[in-house]
């Protein structure tokens, strides 16, 4: 009880701090997430033992040119699909029942696109309209919370089956469909408030966040099991570093973009 009650307090505060810049000013918000980028960064150079700190230069450059220099949507089109490819090539890594060994140059390409790649595009996400849509970027964040918390409530009450207990051992296929079934409640309600995307496409959108959040949630796992560790940090007391918050977003946000991309190209 204690301690669901700690990892309540702390994710009333983190919501509160990620809400609240959305609504103080795009500034806040690109700054927030600029600084979460380099948390996880740092957490995932200690996990995978990455040597020297290139990564957190790397980052911060790739960074500053794509939120603020770069407008050509051609090379913001060439982040997004390297992006994505490393983010399918973990996927190898995840599933892989092989022991793998990553060289420190594997090492860099994975941070720099999977960890940097995913914040710069989550920052990116509520300018697809010019203007900063704070209510859609709010919305992404309601249908990946909405998941987290019915995932646990659901597999806690009802959770007989096993979803990857060789990673993963406490979530099951129940509590995954449950999240997943709340999460395209969430985006009903949120079609009847943010109207710059219908129905049909928050239900598309939410299903592609539920499902590669579920993902980027169980590569974090798969990390943190290669290297024998059960948090990547203790930054946020119940629920460890802010990586752990936000692995399922880093992984997520370019696959977002890219159907927010889709969305614009066919409406």
């Amino acid at each position: 009880m204690k301690e669901i009650l700690r990892r309540s307090i702390t994710g009333v505060i983190y919501a509160v701090l990620l809400l609240g810049t959305v609504f103080l000013s795009s500034d806040a918000f690109d700054f927030l997430f600029m600084v979460f980028g380099l948390a996880c960064l740092y957490e995932f150079k200690k996990i995978v033992r990455l040597k020297h700190y290139y990564i957190f230069v790397a980052y911060l450059a790739l960074w500053w040119v794509f939120i603020y220099l770069i407008q050509d949507s051609i090379l913001i089109t060439i982040l997004m699909l390297l992006t994505i490819t490393v983010d399918l090539a973990l996927l190898v890594f995840l599933f892989s029942k092989k022991e793998k060994h990553f060289t420190g140059l594997q090492k860099f390409i994975i941070a720099v696109f999977y960890i940097g790649g995913g914040c710069i595009f989550l920052t990116m996400i509520p300018y697809k309209q010019n203007d900063f849509a704070k209510f859609l970027i709010m919305g992404i964040f309601i249908l990946i919370w909405v998941n987290d918390t019915f995932a646990y409530l659901v597999g806690r009450t009802l959770g007989r089956t096993k979803l990857f207990p060789s990673v993963s051992p406490k979530k099951t296929v129940e509590g995954s469909l449950g999240g997943l079934i709340f999460a395209l409640v969430a985006a009903y309600v949120l079609a009847l408030y943010e109207t710059s995307l219908t129905l049909s496409q928050w239900m598309i959108l939410a299903t592609t966040i539920v499902v590669a959040g579920s993902l980027g949630d169980l590569l974090e796992s798969k990390f943190k099991r290669v290297a024998g560790v059960k948090d990547s940090g203790a930054i946020l007391p119940g629920h460890g570093g802010i990586w752990d918050r936000l692995d399922s977003l880093v992984f997520a946000a370019p696959f977002a973009y890219l159907i927010l991309n889709i969305f614009s190209y066919v409406s």
